[in-house]
């Protein structure tokens, strides 16, 4: 009796551990299979990398999918996957910015006011590549401005 009741037990943890693995597969490896594919060129990516998020207007409507380098020109581009009922005006500006002073970065869309919009597969024309702290502290620290 004490074999079935352990048996019955054993069932039901591998059972809740399925569905959790379930659940999380759901939620994270499915997310990028809706949606459509942006793509843009920035100068500077730092701190970017694939699965940062996209945000407009500080809503997540999608991620980075994927990024290179572009060897002809050495700008970066970021494939990015955004969420199907999202659609963004052509004259969109994409920008690498910054969650606060010690936060993460990510990439924000501002949209523009054309009636048109970008389809799968398109490149935002208009980017913003990151700013540096580190540089613009530099560049204040030992400017050799005088007042």
């Amino acid at each position: 009796m004490d074999r079935i009741f352990e048996t019955l037990v054993g069932f039901f943890v591998l059972g809740t551990a399925g569905a959790f693995f379930l659940f999380a597969y759901t939620h994270t490896a499915g997310e990028g299979a809706a949606g459509y594919t942006l793509s843009a060129s920035f100068d500077a990516i730092d701190g970017i990398g694939v699965g940062s998020d996209v945000k407009i207007g500080g809503v997540k409507v999608g991620s980075v999918r994927k990024i290179s380098l572009l060897p002809e020109s050495y700008l970066v581009s970021v494939v990015m996957q955004l969420t199907p009922s999202i659609k963004v005006p052509r004259d969109t500006t994409a920008a690498i910015v910054s969650e606060g002073l010690i936060g993460g970065k990510f990439v924000s869309l501002v949209p523009g006011g054309d009636d048109v919009f970008l389809k799968e597969g398109e490149t935002l024309i208009h980017t913003q590549g990151s700013v540096s702290l580190e540089g613009l502290i530099g560049k204040m620290m030992f400017s050799s401005g005088t007042k």
